[in-house]
């Protein structure tokens, strides 16, 4: 056995129900950026073994984690929590059989899976669950900044300016006296599973209370999706066409998760994270964030979002 192979089912065996593991039938590696994600097959059933990646704990709470991936499983769009320990940020989920982990190539060209996207995100955010912790864009900027501050990272130029003039939008989104509603917040690709019929979502390290507008807008930027991939979308997520204010929103958070994900990705840039190359990561989404608030269009949106 490997040493790699190993070290899984060591965290395997930190639940109580698999502490008398002694082999696996197949160990898989799967996605993640910043964790070790293995799907685990026994005699018996298969599972997902999710070890946390070093340093994560500096942005990562995991007992809230651990309570909003129970809340989500309970409301029928994530797999079923087996086991979950806060200190450790081992996590163990049931596998999800018959899906296809999501790509944006995937989105592109999986026929239904923007609208099946939407209805999941519906499902979650009308589940009526109460995530703990309350995602907020500029705190959580502040506090990604002070993280920043104890690393040896540069900013991309210009990054403070357009923190400044998103200011303003922050205080018109708070004027608008938003809904809050059990939210992934950080809606990649990756971290949606289609069976075909329907979407399953997993990965809860960054969800709580928010905008549940801020999902749209994230996974259509993630996705690279077009006006009718997001036509599709939101019109399986409302059940009917978006106003202009709902629109704006999501065009906003469009530009507003860049701008908070280019720091997410220089965090992982200093912690010198090997998964993918940081700095280009980093200073995409700021540059595609500064376009999209510099284009002639962005200020309608703002003002549809201002006027309600």
């Amino acid at each position: 056995m490997t040493e790699h192979a190993e070290k899984v089912l060591t965290a395997l065996r930190s639940a109580p129900q698999f502490a008398d593991i002694v082999s696996a039938k197949q160990i898989t590696r799967l996605g993640g950026l910043t964790n070790l994600v293995h799907r685990v097959d026994l005699d018996d059933q298969s599972v997902v073994v999710r070890i946390p990646g070093e340093n994560t704990e500096e942005y990562i709470d995991r007992s809230v984690e651990k309570h909003n991936a129970i809340a989500a499983a309970q409301a029928g769009v994530s797999a079923d929590v087996l086991y979950a320990d806060a200190a450790s940020g081992v996590m163990i989920t049931r596998m999800i059989d018959g899906i296809e982990t999501m790509t944006p190539n995937l989105f592109k060209s999986r026929a239904g899976s923007p609208g099946r996207a939407g209805a999941a995100l519906a499902r979650l955010h009308a589940s009526g669950e109460t995530f703990r912790f309350r995602f907020e864009l500029f705190s959580m900027i502040d506090d990604y900044l002070k993280v920043l501050s104890t690393k040896d990272v540069t900013l991309p130029d210009g990054y403070e300016d357009v923190v400044v003039i998103a200011m303003p939008i922050g205080e018109v989104l708070a004027a608008a006296n938003l809904p809050l509603a059990p939210c992934h917040c950080d809606p990649l690709c990756e971290n949606f599973l289609d069976d075909g019929e329907r979407m399953w979502i997993v990965d809860w390290e960054y969800s709580g209370m928010n905008d549940p507008l801020w999902d749209l807008g994230d996974l259509s930027v993630e996705a690279g999706m077009n006006a009718a991939q997001d036509a599709e979308m939101l019109e399986a997520y409302f059940g009917r066409k978006p106003t202009a204010a709902e629109t704006g929103r999501v065009v906003i958070y469009k530009a507003m998760c860049d701008l908070l994900w280019t720091l997410w990705g220089l965090i992982q840039l200093a912690d010198e994270n090997p998964a993918e190359d940081f700095w280009a990561y980093a200073t995409g989404r700021f540059e595609r964030c500064r376009t999209l608030m510099q284009d002639p269009s962005f200020q309608s949106h703002v003002a549809a979002v201002r006027a309600g």
